[in-house]
């Protein structure tokens, strides 16, 4: 039974340290990684951009940003115009996805959507291989405003793009402290299949499952802890289906270091993805590693 993962570089352009990361890993074929995509809003966007223009066959995306989670580092939205609901009180993207969801102007949102699209193919990713969302801000998970969700459906398939989200929702996933969902698990299950059915409708492929990592247990006291809990996650993702997960590694830089206490983790997934042995792992499993742009084919 076919079997295919997906692994995707989150935060592409938010600091120098994951830009060289995430160029070493996709120059390295015995990486793991295969997709990445790009925060339009962040101060590295153009050099990510410009790699993506060097290299037009790997599947680097776009990262469409609303928060801007930092306490030192922050940015704001790409758009210079109506963006009033997207901004907190000192100009930039509001910290937290559910503060988001509370403020923001749907027209606003659709409108920073293309904004962060074009900013991007402007600095030389002219052909995004697909789209995803920093935290998952516009998915509607914190508070239940689902309506979201349909601006980045009508966006994807305006640009004839994928989006990360997932036809099947296991139980386990609603406990993922990554996916941070906190509205009913059952509205949720209720609502999947109506979402669904209108990316199909709309043409926009997606995947089949999302299972990120977490963080919380054993995994923090060392890299060797890490890379056993990956080896034994990957071991357990579905057959028959096409699954993301995704990663936000670094390089150990001082801009990363300056950004966030918890920069170790992200310089481990790093490790962990350019360590030969993980991809080894993975086919040893039966897994087909694919991108997004090998997904829009899939589906098509």
């Amino acid at each position: 039974m076919s079997k295919y993962l997906i692994i995707n570089a989150d935060d592409f352009g938010m600091c120098r340290g994951a830009n060289l990361a995430v160029m070493d890993l996709f120059k390295d074929p015995a990486s793991a990684l295969t997709s990445s995509t790009i925060m339009a809003p962040c101060a590295w966007a153009p050099e990510a951009a410009q790699f993506a223009k060097a290299n037009p066959e790997l599947g680097i995306g776009v990262h469409w940003t609303f928060t801007s989670e930092w306490g030192k580092y922050r940015w704001a939205p790409v758009g210079a115009s109506n963006t009033d609901s997207l901004r907190d009180e000192d100009g930039f993207f509001y910290h937290e996805s559910d503060q988001v969801e509370l403020n923001a102007d749907i027209d606003e949102i659709e409108a920073e959507c293309r904004a962060q699209i074009e900013r991007l193919k402007k600095l030389g990713l002219e052909n995004p291989s697909h789209v995803d969302n920093h935290m998952g801000s516009i998915y509607g998970i914190e508070t239940g405003r689902f309506e979201l969700l349909n601006v980045a459906f009508d966006v994807a398939s305006d640009y004839g793009l994928p989006f990360r989200f997932p036809k099947i929702l296991p139980d386990e996933v609603f406990d993922n402290t990554m996916l941070e969902i906190k509205v009913d698990k059952e509205m949720v299950k209720g609502l999947l299949s109506n979402i669904v059915s209108y990316a199909d409708m709309k043409g926009v492929a997606i995947p089949d499952f999302l299972i990120p990592n977490e963080w919380g247990g054993p995994q923090d006291e060392s890299y060797d802890n890490f890379k056993e809990y990956i080896y034994e996650l990957y071991r357990h993702f579905p057959d028959g289906a096409v699954t993301e997960t995704y990663m936000h590694p670094s390089l150990e830089t001082d801009d990363l270091k300056g950004t966030t206490g918890a920069w170790q983790r992200r310089v481990w997934e790093y490790q962990i993805l350019k360590d030969p042995q993980t991809r080894q792992h993975i086919e040893s499993l039966g897994f087909k590693l694919i991108n997004y742009r090998d997904l829009a084919k899939m589906k098509k």
